[in-house]
């Protein structure tokens, strides 16, 4: 499970202690559901984007330890995409602080993003200074070697996200790995943010350098998007090779009825439906 799927709730507490959950509390949503992992995002952290206190990190770890849940990842906010060199390199900093936290917590993976630039079909609008694509793309391959490289130094790998704005294709994912050149750095496959015409394909294309997932409700931002055919899904994904944890990740959406405790769970009954279908599969 993806922390970031209890958002609403998880803001509201960080607001007001007596109200809406907090990391603890969705941990313990995984016991009940018999969810192996969790991904702990690391804004619903106290502090964050400092590093939250040593003491907070002990008892989150011994909290899943004692219920037998893995910390599979965490991730920041960053803006690797920007012509302004000193927010790409507080991008760096933040990355690195938090691939130590990663450590830390005992998570192998720290998510970031490329870059919040938004796209439209086949149009890149960019807000990097008039920089072309291959000149963004550069620099940004410039910051994720360099906080790879510190990744390296702790165990932690850092993966980037398809976030439907810098990398909204598998070809432009790739791309800007293949430009890292670094063993550390992989994609964090967000399967709700190819915005191609058959994003299947894309995913299947980013199997193999997939390092983390975050399995989404639909194959789009919003709830007039195609819903995911879990059954292919997890085939592409059984096919291609890859074994590790596949979080689920369900958003609002405008949903104002939008109760993660229920979303989820639909999300958790598809996939392991969809896991027990395949050849060897398990419920």
């Amino acid at each position: 499970l993806n922390a970031y799927s209890f958002l609403e709730a998880l803001n509201e507490n960080m607001a007001d202690r007596t109200k809406g959950i907090d990391l603890f509390g969705v941990c313990d949503f995984c016991v009940r559901h018999d969810i192996e992992a969790i991904d702990l995002t690391g804004y619903f952290f106290p502090g964050y984007p400092k590093a939250p206190p040593d003491s907070f990190v002990s008892r989150i770890k011994r909290h899943t330890h004692d219920r037998g849940i893995t910390i599979s990842g965490t991730g920041v906010r960053n803006d690797f995409a920007t012509c302004d060199k000193a927010v790409r390199a507080e991008g760096v900093a933040l990355t690195k602080l938090w691939i130590e936290v990663a450590a830390r917590l005992g998570a192998p993976v720290v998510r970031v993003f490329a870059g919040p630039q938004q796209k439209n079909p086949g149009d890149w609008v960019s807000a990097a200074g008039g920089a072309s694509r291959e000149d963004v793309e550069s620099w940004m391959a410039d910051a994720l070697r360099e906080c790879s490289e510190h990744g390296e130094k702790f165990g932690v790998i850092v993966a980037v996200q398809n976030h439907g704005d810098f990398i909204s294709s598998g070809r432009e994912h790739i791309s800007l790995l293949r430009r890292v050149r670094h063993s550390w750095c992989g994609a964090l496959v967000d399967t709700g943010k190819y915005l191609t015409d058959n994003p299947y394909a894309d995913i299947a294309m980013m199997v193999p350098h997939a390092v983390n997932w975050q399995i989404k409700e639909t194959l789009g931002s919003s709830l007039k998007s195609p819903p995911v055919d879990y059954q292919k899904l997890v085939k592409i994904i059984h096919d291609g090779g890859y074994r590790g944890f596949v979080p689920i990740e369900t958003l609002a959406m405008g949903r104002k009825d939008y109760d993660p405790a229920v979303e989820v769970v639909k999300v958790l009954k598809s996939m392991r439906e969809a896991i027990a279908a395949l050849p060897g599969g398990k419920p």
